[in-house]
């Protein structure tokens, strides 16, 4: 067994990939919010791989905002900040790496002005961020910034000490400002429609409440690229880390494990250079936006459409749920059915390829991804992937009970209460879940989360439909009916 540090690299096993560049000839050019699992699994691979093209001035400082970051940077500092990925294909194949593209941590609040210092450095050309659907504070149905998080709210009272994400790129972009420093990038790479506008609202809105004329700068000079990101990752766990110690010979306090497959779109605009992304597998594109609405649409809605309904089948994981066949074939006529049919072209890609590709890579054994991780801030997440299918598909007068049956299996997960729903909304949304088992459709009585649709008869409809469905003949029951229904009836209203 080979504790992970730069000292003992060369003594771990010949299979394991190693950094080919000089970890001490590193500067950091991107400093990057949020070191989970998924960015680790993600961004920081494609910075590796330019590291190990030459291209040294790209290294990742990463920085943690929230309590629970601290644990990400004392496993780092304690490993010399490098870490292992391992990497699974659908047939089980694994391949092990050891990153080191994460070259510095700072913990915000430890240090905050640490964090104000690297981000106000000219060398800084891009910041990243990963803080969650949910971390973004703009409301879904009027594209207002109406943030509800505590260190957000802290910081639009007094700025002195920023602790949130936005009130330290406020404070650091005065500071370039003040001394002529061009602006860096800012570059959103969640899980969200349009996410460089979506974070080009939050930054202004909130540098407006401190400097109107600061917020004028950022919004003229600032660029916010809207990308699109997919690799998919489970959370890491102690039967990672001990696999990753059994199997490689590695002792990591903190490996990651994803899928094989990556792809990274970015809308190529940026206000202070970039790094060669195309020579590391970046497409580099004029607008991210057919590539996201394809992504969350489908990889992200059929996520949420397998994770209710495998939840109320009594499955635990993403691949046990696909190995039902009427649960997996409801998933297909979902993306076939329902969402596809609300996508514009997407340049170079054929969509019954990408969906096939899709029910290929959820069906994997392997990756091992959990349905509760899936299910994690539902109520940020469902209005951004599922919503826009179902409010397009009324639009278009079409059938939307796939997606209705959905919604009314998120409300029984809820319902049934043994499942720990990690979201802001989940008590609101649980209250709402009993009254709707005897009054279906009281759950959509949540215009926070459904705008316009709360008061939609057609949904309404159809969401009944589903709901007593589900009472009366459980998970499998409902899916067998939804798709029997579909077949042959042209999915008109």
């Amino acid at each position: 067994m080979t504790e992970l540090r730069r000292a003992t690299l060369e003594h771990l096993p010949a299979t394991v990939a190693k950094p080919d560049y000089d970890l001490d000839e590193l500067h950091c050019g991107v400093v990057h919010f949020g070191v989970g699992a998924f960015h680790r699994a993600h961004q920081a691979v494609y910075f590796d791989r330019l590291l190990a093209a030459g291209h040294l001035d790209w290294a990742l400082c990463g920085v943690g905002v929230l309590p629970g970051d601290r644990k990400i940077g004392d496993v780092l500092d304690s490993q010399d900040h490098l870490y292992t990925l391992v990497t699974v294909d659908p047939d089980g194949r694994r391949d092990a790496r050891v990153i080191g593209s994460v070259a510095d941590f700072v913990f915000a609040p430890e240090d905050p002005q640490g964090v104000l210092d690297v981000l106000s450095s000219p060398a800084t050309m891009i910041v990243s961020l990963t803080i969650t659907e949910a971390g973004y504070g703009v409301d879904d149905i009027t594209g207002a910034f109406e943030p509800s998080d505590p260190a957000v709210l802290d910081d639009l009272r007094d700025l002195s000490v920023p602790s949130s994400v936005f009130g330290f790129l406020t404070v650091a972009l005065a500071t370039r400002r003040y001394h002529g420093i061009p602006p860096f990038t800012v570059m959103s790479c969640d899980n969200i429609v349009h996410n460089g506008s979506v974070t080009r609202t939050a930054l202004t809105s909130f540098a407006r409440r401190h400097d109107a004329d600061l917020a004028d700068w950022i919004d003229a000079s600032v660029a916010f690229p809207n990308s699109m990101v997919d690799r998919i990752t489970p959370a890491t766990t102690t039967a990672v880390i001990d696999d990753v110690r059994c199997d490689f010979g590695i002792d990591d306090g903190w490996p990651v494990r994803s899928e094989s497959f990556s792809q990274w779109v970015v809308e190529d605009t940026f206000s202070f250079g970039r790094p060669p992304f195309v020579e590391v597998g970046v497409q580099l594109v004029a607008d991210v936006a057919p590539y996201e609405h394809m992504k969350l649409r489908l990889l992200n809605g059929s996520h949420q459409a397998l994770s209710y309904l495998g939840i109320l089948a009594g499955y635990t994981h993403v691949h046990e749920v696909m190995g039902s066949p009427d649960l997996y074939e409801f998933v297909a006529s979902y993306m076939r059915t329902e969402a596809a049919p609300t996508l514009d072209p997407v340049d170079g890609i054929d969509i019954d390829t990408y969906i096939e590709q899709l029910l290929q890579r959820f069906s994997s054994h392997a990756v091992r991804d959990t349905l509760e991780r899936q299910i994690v801030d539902a109520s940020a997440r469902i209005p951004k992937f599922v919503l826009p299918v179902i409010r397009d598909r009324l639009a278009q007068d079409r059938s939307v009970d796939h997606g209705a049956l959905v919604l009314a299996a998120w409300c029984g997960v809820h319902e049934r209460g043994d499942i720990p729903m990690v979201d802001a909304n989940a008590e609101h949304l649980q209250r709402l879940s009993w009254e709707d088992h005897d009054n279906p459709g009281a759950f959509l009585a949540n215009p926070a989360v459904f705008g316009d649709l709360a008061t939609s008869p057609r949904l309404r409809g159809a969401y009944q439909r589903a709901k007593r469905s589900l009472q009366d003949s459980g998970a499998r029951g409902a899916v067998r009916r939804v798709l029997e229904q579909s077949v042959g009836v042209g999915q008109t209203l």
